[in-house]
């Protein structure tokens, strides 16, 4: 197992656009330099929460490359470089591994929906195209379909390069399963915020999170008491931030989350079609608890 050893409060960054649309690389350093200052452990760039279905793929190489050059060491990189053909997550993730970043996610192969069978194939012939850390992405309520946690251990005791997985069922047992099962060094992440005290609790080694970026220094510290055992801090963080959590998920993500944003000042609210602005009604209730928690 290639040494991996990332562990806490890991962001999925939103992708900045200006008014034009284009990326906002001013608004994307600024994001950057807020998680440095928090202690984050390390960030997802390209992932689900960047829109990356409307990026093309030199806009994700550029990302890749600003963003380890940026960041200059002080945070793990990893690049979002999933796919539904295999050819072209080879592709992804060799731009990826030639602009310097740490590991890659690999989502599952979202629409075409593979059997466990077609799964195992993807991986295993990806991690054998590559030199790179792999983490698989399992979120079957985006994809259509699942990673099982027999395929994913399997994958984990026969390549040494995929090194962890980013576990977004939202399935508490699924998480119990690969943590029992997992070889020495496979790391567990949650994908879900909601859950993810309570996963590092069972085990797991942190959270690839959408909250993270509106809270990233008391995410940080959640992570860190629920890693540690820390039940009452854990109890006291989670219970703070439990409804933001459920609202920055009230529309697709990551809609909630950059409407919060900018009224953190920190970017524009821009979204690529077909994702749109909040329905008012959702954006006040966002607001109002954006408030009473002090973040704006």
């Amino acid at each position: 197992m290639t040494n991996f050893s990332l562990r806490g409060s890991i962001a999925a960054l939103v992708t900045p656009f200006d008014a034009q649309g284009k990326i906002d690389y001013d608004a994307y350093d600024k994001l950057l330099e807020h998680h440095i200052k928090a202690g984050t452990a390390g960030v997802v760039v390209c992932g689900t929460s960047a829109e990356t279905p409307t990026l093309t793929e030199a806009e994700d190489a550029e990302m890749f490359r600003h963003s380890v050059d940026y960041i200059k060491g002080r945070m793990t990189v990893i690049a979002g470089t999933g796919s539904n053909s295999t050819e072209s997550c080879i592709k992804y993730t060799r731009n990826a591994a030639e602009a310097g970043v740490d590991a890659v996610l690999t989502v599952g192969p979202y629409y075409n929906k593979p059997t466990s069978a077609g799964m195992y194939l993807h991986f295993s012939t990806v991690a054998k195209a590559v030199n790179i850390p792999i983490i698989l992405y399992n979120v079957p309520g985006r994809t259509g379909s699942a990673i099982k946690p027999d395929v994913v251990l399997r994958l984990a005791r026969d390549y040494d390069n995929i090194v962890g997985i980013k576990e977004a069922s939202g399935n508490v047992m699924n998480v119990a399963e690969l943590i029992s099962g997992r070889p020495d060094g496979f790391k567990e992440y949650s994908g879900d915020d909601n859950i993810s005290m309570l996963c590092n609790m069972l085990g797991a080694d942190g959270c690839i999170s959408v909250i993270a970026n509106v809270i990233p220094a008391d995410f940080r510290r959640l992570m860190e008491a629920s890693l540690a055992g820390d039940v009452a801090l854990s109890r006291k963080l989670f219970y703070k931030y439990r409804r933001l959590m459920d609202l920055l998920f009230i529309e697709s993500n990551p809609i909630p989350v950059k409407a919060a944003l900018s009224a953190m000042g920190m970017m524009n609210e821009t979204y690529r079609s077909p994702l749109c602005p909040m329905d008012s009604a959702n954006r006040q209730l966002l607001f109002d608890e954006l408030k009473k928690v002090g973040v704006i």
